[in-house]
């Protein structure tokens, strides 16, 4: 078994991490956060720059660590103007993707996936947006919150309900949503703890028209399609732990240094650098073999929730460890802001509950581990 990497993904790797180092500036980081500014400029940087290659999922792995090991809020508020793209590529008609996907492929605009509301995030099949059949088209009516790109997308792939089912997750449908269509309105959010680079709105939905052949796949399937979806966005979302774990441990180290030999030369300082360089190792290995799992057309829903939750958790570790043995010259700045913005590892996507309880309910039908 081999567990180096080709080479041309480190030459990736080492693509994604100059452009990160020379763009992603102290001073754009800043007022990006305080701010709560979207990178518009940085995301056409990377799109021209080439770094989200679609035709090859493991180069998008690799950016998204690489991105966010320098800053989380920055590498996500950049990777993710194809948030939800996935459904449309498995599920959409041809006429869907040529509308919607091409002009997002090509950089022209960004797309968002709508399907947390104000009631509840965790349980998907409870939502209550509904979607009701009238002629020619679709009438949309309810809210969706904490919706990333949620003021700044062209469109959205938005779960609705469409029939009551005995069984609630029966019942769901998925649409393309336009921001344009009349009706539609979109509140950003401020006052973030963290990744306040990135667009996140509350949707409000009063009978928007939605054309009929803007429907997804089959009536009555969105749910599945939802899911399909999250296994494999939550490789991505452990990609960003990884970036996350990495970063804050890289730079507590710089910062340690800079204190002095002394301080860097005792046990209890050595102790926390090991303990955090182990748990991402174990992290990074876990994530690299869900996505090995995942890439090869084969997903393993057990380690996909293994490698999301424990690589969100990596990361709020590391990230608490690194300001703890920094102290008042960590707590500013940089290291600050991985702290912040690494808790919400642990809830989108999916929070860590809900991980296990996947793994747990998988492991209980399967008889264990093999």
């Amino acid at each position: 078994m081999d567990f180096a990497m080709d080479e041309k993904y480190e030459e990736h790797r080492k693509k994604v991490r100059d452009f990160a180092k020379k763009e992603f500036t102290e001073k754009i980081a800043e007022d990006c956060d305080t701010g709560e500014k979207y990178p518009e400029e940085l995301r056409r940087k990377a799109f021209e720059a080439g770094l989200m290659d679609f035709t090859d999922p493991w180069k998008i792995l690799i950016t998204i660590e690489e991105l966010c090991s320098v800053d989380e809020s920055l590498g996500v508020a950049v990777t993710t103007p194809y948030f939800g793209a996935e459904v449309l590529m498995l599920f959409g008609s041809d006429y869907l993707k040529e509308k919607y996907l091409t002009p997002v492929n090509t950089g022209k605009a960004i797309m968002g996936l709508a399907v947390t509301e104000p009631g509840g995030g965790s349980d998907v099949a409870g939502i209550k947006t509904r979607a009701t059949l009238e002629g020619d088209h679709y009438v949309l009516n309810g809210s969706k919150m904490f919706i990333t790109n949620g003021s700044i997308a062209n469109h959205f792939v938005l779960l609705a309900r469409t029939s009551d089912e005995e069984k609630k997750h029966h019942g769901l449908s998925c649409f393309v949503v336009e921001s344009t269509f009349e009706g539609f309105k979109a509140n950003k959010l401020k006052g973030k703890m963290g990744v306040r680079a990135t667009d996140t709105a509350e949707l409000q939905l009063n009978n928007v028209k939605v054309p009929k052949e803007n429907l997804i796949g089959e009536p009555g399937k969105g749910f599945y399609y939802i899911m399909t979806f999250f296994n494999i966005s939550r490789i991505y979302v452990a990609a960003q732990g990884l970036g996350v774990a990495k970063g804050a441990l890289n730079l507590s180290m710089s910062v340690a240094k800079n204190m002095g030999e002394s301080y860097v030369s005792q046990e209890s300082v050595q102790f926390e650098i090991s303990e955090m360089a182990t748990r991402f190792e174990a992290a990074r290995l876990l994530t690299y073999k869900a996505a090995s799992f995942l890439f090869n057309f084969n997903p393993n829903p057990t380690l996909t929730s293994m490698a999301k939750f424990y690589a969100a958790e990596t990361a709020v570790f590391c990230t608490e460890r690194s300001v703890e043995i920094t102290g008042m010259n960590g707590v500013f700045g940089q290291l600050e802001r991985f702290l912040r913005d690494a808790k919400i590892l642990e809830i989108w996507e999916g929070t860590s509950e809900v991980e296990k309880l996947i793994i747990a309910r998988n492991l209980i039908k399967e008889g264990g581990v093999s």
